[in-house]
C-alpha cells in the first residue's frame, strides 16, 4: 500500500506478478484526478472540516510542537516516531512534545 509522496519512492516491480492474484490492478492517482475545478475543492474541503468540527470525522493529534522545534517535528517524522497528526504551532501556543489528544 502507498500513501502518496510520504511512502517515498516505489521500488520498481514487474507488474505481471499482478496477474496471480487476480484482478488487480497498479494505480497512483492524484487530487487533481477527483476534483474537476477549483469550486469543487473548496466544497469537499468544506465537507470534510464539517466533518471535523460535529465529530462524524475523528482527527488523533499525537504531538504539537512549537514553531521554534520544527526542525524536531520533522526529525520525528523522519524517525517513524510518531502516528496520527502533528501540529507546528506557534511558540506560545505548544502544549508539548507527543501530547496525544483527540478532536
Amino acid at each position: 500500500m502507498l500513501f502518496g509522496p510520504a511512502s517515498g519512492a516505489v521500488p520498481p516491480f514487474d507488474p505481471i506478478r499482478l496477474a496471480h492474484g487476480g484482478s488487480l490492478t497498479l494505480i497512483r492517482p492524484s487530487l487533481g484526478d477527483f476534483i474537476a475545478d477549483r469550486s469543487e475543492l473548496l466544497r469537499r474541503a468544506a465537507d470534510v472540516f464539517e466533518w471535523v468540527r460535529s465529530k462524524a470525522l475523528g482527527v488523533t493529534v499525537t504531538g504539537r510542537y512549537a514553531l521554534s522545534e520544527a526542525a524536531q517535528a520533522h526529525s520525528d517524522l523522519e524517525a517513524r516516531r510518531t502516528t496520527g497528526k502533528l501540529l507546528v504551532v506557534p511558540d506560545a501556543a505548544a502544549i508539548g512534545r507527543r501530547e496525544e489528544t483527540q478532536s
